[in-house]
C-alpha cells in the first residue's frame, strides 16, 4: 500500500514537472531563423542581336536560345595567371574613308574586316597592315529580306558554279588576310550546302572563318568545324544602337562574357560614336587587367 503511495506522489510530481517545462517553453520569445545564403544568379550569355551594316538598313536577327541562369557566384573565374582575352573586328572597312582610317590609327591589335568592293581597296589594305593589323575579308553574303548585300553577294538561289566564281573574286579582292567573316548573310549562312562551298575554299587556302552570326539558324561554324576548319563565332555586336550609352553597356558586356569564359569577340563598325568609344575603353579596358588580341589568338584556341 505504501509502495502504490509513493509511486502516485511520483506520477503527481512527474506530470506537474512537465506542465511547468511546458509554460516555460511557450513564454520563450521565438528564436530568429537562420539567414537564407546569398546566391546570386548568373546573368544570361545575351540574345543574338542584329547586323548594322554601314549604308544599309539593319538586318534583324533571331533571337539564340540563352544560356540558362542557374544559382551560382557572379561569374566564372579565369585560371588564375591567365587574363580573359578580347579580339576587337571593325567590319564594313573601306566604304566609309574617314571612318576607316580613324580604325587604322587604332592599336594594332584590332582586326579589320575589309569589304571586297571598297574603294582604293589595295591603298587602304596596305595602310592597315603597315599599322600591324590583322585583316579579313568581309564577304558579302544574302540576308532575311530585301536589304542589299552589295556587289558580288553569295545568293543560296545561285548555282554552286556562280558562288564559287563570286567567292573566289572576292578572295582576289586583296592580299594578306588571314580570313573572312560574313557582311549581312542571314539566309545564306543558315544554307548548309552553300557554307560547304565557302568552307572547302577556305580550307585550301588555310584562311580561318569567324562567323558573324546575324542569324541564330547560321550553320556557319558548325560546317567549318565538321570539315576542321578554325572558326570562332562573334559574342557582341558593339553599335547596333549607336548611342554613346549602348555602345558602352556593349563593351561592359564584352568584358562580362570574357570574365565568364575565358575570351570575348567584339564587332562593331567605322561609326565616329564606336571608334570614339573603342579610342577611350581599349587602354582602360587593359589596366584593368584584360588581354586585347588579335583575332587569330582565339581562333587558335577555339579551332584545335
Amino acid at each position: 500500500m505504501k509502495k502504490s503511495k509513493l509511486s502516485g506522489i511520483i506520477s503527481v510530481i512527474a506530470i506537474v514537472g512537465i506542465a511547468a517545462l511546458a509554460f516555460w517553453f511557450a513564454t520563450l520569445p521565438p528564436s530568429p531563423l537562420p539567414p537564407e545564403p546569398k546566391w546570386v544568379k548568373v546573368r544570361p550569355l545575351p540574345e543574338q542581336q542584329s547586323e548594322q551594316p554601314s549604308g544599309a538598313g539593319d538586318e534583324k536577327a533571331q533571337p539564340e536560345a540563352q544560356v540558362a541562369a542557374t544559382i551560382a557566384p557572379p561569374e566564372i573565374i579565369v585560371p588564375k595567371g591567365h587574363k580573359p582575352e578580347i579580339a576587337i573586328v571593325i567590319d564594313d572597312m573601306g566604304l566609309n574613308l574617314a571612318g576607316s582610317r580613324r580604325a587604322i590609327e587604332l592599336p594594332a591589335y584590332v582586326t579589320l574586316s575589309f569589304m571586297p568592293y571598297a574603294e582604293r581597296l589595295k591603298d587602304q589594305t596596305e595602310a592597315a597592315r603597315d599599322n600591324g593589323h590583322e585583316l579579313l575579308l568581309h564577304m558579302p553574303m544574302e540576308p532575311i529580306g530585301h536589304d542589299d548585300p552589295g556587289p558580288g553577294a553569295l545568293f543560296t538561289s545561285l548555282p554552286p558554279a556562280e558562288v564559287q566564281a563570286r567567292l573566289e573574286k572576292a578572295l582576289a579582292s586583296f592580299s594578306d588576310f588571314d580570313g573572312i567573316n560574313n557582311h549581312m548573310g542571314s539566309k545564306f549562312t543558315a544554307d548548309e550546302a552553300g557554307m560547304e562551298i565557302v568552307v572547302d575554299e577556305l580550307k585550301k587556302r588555310r584562311l580561318f572563318f569567324l562567323d558573324s552570326r546575324t542569324s541564330a539558324k547560321t550553320v556557319g561554324y558548325a560546317v567549318a568545324r565538321t570539315h576542321n576548319l578554325p572558326a570562332i563565332n562573334r559574342d557582341v555586336f558593339l553599335d547596333d544602337d549607336m548611342s554613346p550609352a549602348a555602345i558602352k553597356m556593349q563593351l561592359d558586356e564584352t568584358e562580362r562574357i570574357a570574365r565568364h569564359k575565358g575570351y570575348a569577340v567584339a564587332i562593331g563598325h567605322p561609326h565616329d560614336q564606336t571608334l570614339q568609344a573603342l579610342e577611350a575603353w581599349l587602354p582602360d579596358a587593359e589596366e584593368r587587367g584584360f588581354a586585347l588580341v588579335p583575332l587569330h589568338d582565339l581562333v587558335r584556341g577555339e579551332g584545335q
